[in-house]
């Protein structure tokens, strides 16, 4: 049955609201300065695989002439593309006005970002010189008019679009001359010009490039020359072929490389280029209807000031943590005798991800390890995990890696890493015919004294040491026996995936994880209607299952209290009378990306706790294989515990879900002590430490 607009919000527009959420980052001043410029780049690079994923996605839609009703919370394909674009038009307005804002504030600080207008002669010198040792020979410049056919334009990259006016020498009057050059990106965005005393420039590479067009254009007589920014976003589904003759390499390849020449479906430009030349750039390059075309500001590829220099002011930027130990778990002894006698959690970052590759590379050099399995779906670009099971498969261990070659944005590293891993004799399985491995899980096998023995880990998020200083993850190191045993399933499920194998403990997609989730609920209506405590407490990523959203809101009729904490996509609504006066749902976005799944139960008074990779997503429910653990150990119980109701009690950073989606901030009781939860957690487990 299609749903009304006033029981779910779409997911498309509460992904936006999300964005949203990081753009209110870069206004708020409890945010270091350079820090917030950061958060602009998160801001676009998020709205770049927006365009290219979701988006697109409902341009297909529209495209096949269907209305897409049905899959999208019953509204109108191309009302939604319609509302998308309006929504985005204000938002990048709105991240024009808080740039504008912080380049005042970034002045009063002495940094000083010029355009070409401003350099001074000593500058000039220095920016002249720049452009001809580093620029000029990786500059693509393609001159437009006389060309039959539209060059194809990257959607990874920005362009100038350049107008020349040319002078008067042919008697036909003047005429204008088009060209597009592309912004290197092998060259940094930032320049960073000699500092003045205690003032530091900083000259974007677009103004730079304008600053020499004349030495660009020196084959023509122009009278005048401008240049203004366009870019466009290209659909990133990957469209891949049924030829058998074709490895499964060879199709995701294939696929990857047909995406540099997909169908754009954004197309930005600057608000302020010329009529005659936007309109010279839309004819040649057929932008359609359907197209969402935004005017912007100035400059685009706004992602990159994720890259913005720290121009060593740290005091401007946040004060990097220090990761911390597990109480218990020593980096100095072996991981698996600990783990033999307990269960440990670390929770990245405030913990360091290191135990991880500790593990790994104590099972390399083991004697008794015999055998290690692991999934894969995103590496670091140098990844201490890769180099782990290379060192392991030397050692003469049987090493078996499922890689994801799926993997959004990733599949060009992974394919990299597949042929990489396979070289050096590791064992990989390429996934399940029709689903993502999206499961987060490590096992070992280990020839002991009373026979084989198993230790492994099961993860939030991805094995990669670089994300995982920036995202919070949990990730559960065990031996009990009977989570391995389900876990070695799981592993034989990628191997013979016609067979369907049955858990005792843990929770896998795309069996058994939704009719799992649903049982627990029912389990809590059940309470409910028996007057007995019932309580369902909620961390993921997204809620965007209309089937798991019916579930909570029949949860909260019955009188279950629900909490809940979104990061990303909520389609449900909180709060509303009759449906869900129940559930309370925030959202927390600051200095980490919240990224753990964690689902508390009350269960009569005696909580289930599980960890999970999987969203409550239909993707994740029905269409990957995930994996949700629970937890059993007293400690890590308690702790999980401690550390949902330490982020549910964020005065600072939590956003309330509402039906009127305006994002506003959790307000702080009168005489409540702020508590900004991401600060409060390091302090938690110091405090961990110290006892």
């Amino acid at each position: 049955m299609v749903k009304t607009k006033n029981e779910y919000i779409n997911r498309e527009i509460s992904w936006l609201h999300f964005n949203a959420r990081v753009l209110q980052e870069c206004n708020d001043p409890n945010v270091p300065l350079i820090d917030r410029l950061r958060f602009l780049g998160i801001f676009s690079n998020n709205l770049d695989e927006f365009f290219k994923v979701r988006y697109a996605t409902v341009k297909r839609i529209v495209d096949a002439g269907k209305t897409g009703k049905s899959v999208l919370g019953g509204e109108r394909a191309k009302d939604l593309l319609e509302e998308i674009t309006k929504i985005v038009i204000a938002q990048q307005a709105r991240s024009l006005e808080i740039f504008t804002k912080i380049e005042k504030e970034l002045s009063a600080e002495n940094i000083f970002i010029i355009d070409e207008n401003e350099v001074s002669e000593s500058q000039a010198e220095f920016i002249r010189d720049y452009f001809f040792s580093k620029v000029n020979q990786e500059l693509m410049t393609i001159i437009l008019n006389d060309l039959t056919e539209f060059p194809l334009l990257k959607d990874t990259a920005a362009y100038l679009a350049v107008k020349i006016v040319m002078k008067n020498g042919s008697g036909n009057g003047k005429h204008n001359r088009y060209a597009l050059i592309e912004i290197p990106k092998g060259i940094d965005r930032f320049v960073v010009l000699p500092k003045e005393g205690d003032k530091n420039y900083i000259i974007i590479l677009d103004d730079l490039i304008r600053f020499c067009l004349d030495n660009v254009f020196t084959m023509f007589e122009f009278e005048s020359i401008s240049a203004h920014m366009i870019k466009i976003t290209r659909d990133a589904e990957l469209d891949i072929d049924n030829d058998l003759s074709k490895s499964f390499i060879e199709k995701i390849s294939s696929s990857v490389e047909h995406r540099k020449i997909s169908d754009p479906v954004r197309f930005v430009y600057d608000k302020k280029i010329d009529k005659d030349t936007l309109q010279f750039l839309k004819e040649k390059m057929d932008i359609m209807g359907t197209d969402s075309v935004i005017p912007g500001g100035r400059y685009h590829n706004r992602r990159d000031y994720m890259g913005f220099p720290s121009l060593g002011r740290y005091d401007l930027m946040y004060e990097k943590i220090e990761p911390l130990p597990v109480k218990g778990l020593s980096m100095k002894g072996s991981l698996l005798e600990m783990i033999a006698h307990k269960d440990y959690m670390i929770y990245a970052p405030y913990h360091t991800f290191s135990y991880v590759t500790k593990f790994l590379r104590e099972a390399a050099l083991d004697p008794k390890v015999r055998t290690i399995q692991i999934t894969v779906y995103r590496l670091a670009s140098d990844s201490q995990i890769a180099s782990a099971l290379i060192n392991a498969v030397k050692n003469g261990k049987q090493v078996t890696v499922q890689i994801e070659l799926q993997a959004r944005f990733d599949e060009q590293a992974n394919i990299e890493y597949a042929n990489q891993l396979q070289a050096e004799g590791i064992r990989l399985i390429f996934g399940v015919s029709g689903l993502k491995v999206h499961s987060k899980i490590c096992m070992i096998e280990r020839e002991e004294a009373e026979g084989m023995k198993r230790y492994g880990f099961i993860s939030t998020g991805n094995f990669n040491e670089s994300t995982a200083k920036i995202y919070t993850d949990y990730t559960l190191f065990t031996a009990h026996e009977g989570i391995l045993k389900d876990m070695s399933k799981v592993f034989a499920f990628f191997e013979t995936n016609y067979k369907i194998n049955k858990y005792k403990h843990l929770i896998v997609s795309p069996h058994y994880t939704k009719s799992t989730f649903i049982k627990l609920i029912d389990k809590e209506i059940d309470n409910a209607h028996a007057g007995r405590e019932a309580y369902i407490k909620i961390k993921m990523n997204s809620l965007t299952s209309y089937k798991m959203v019916d579930k909570l809101y029949e949860a909260s009729r019955a009188g279950v209290k629900i909490q809940m904490i979104v990061r990303g996509i909520c389609c449900l609504i909180p709060g509303v009378e009759g449906m869900s006066e129940n559930i309370e749902a925030i959202s927390v976005v600051d200095k980490f990306l919240e990224h753990p799944r964690l689902f508390i139960f009350g269960n009569g008074g005696d909580p289930k706790i599980y960890i999970s990779s999987a969203d409550w997503m239909t993707r994740n429910l029905d269409f990957r294989v995930e994996v949700g653990c629970p937890i059993y150990d007293p400690d890590i119980r308690q702790e999980l515990l401690d550390t949902f109701d330490i982020s549910w009690r964020d005065n600072l950073k939590a956003r309330i879900f509402s039906d009127k989606q305006d994002n506003a901030y959790r307000k702080r009781g009168e005489n409540e002590p702020e508590l900004r939860s991401q600060f409060e957690m390091y302090y938690y487990y110091q405090k961990k430490l110290e006892s």
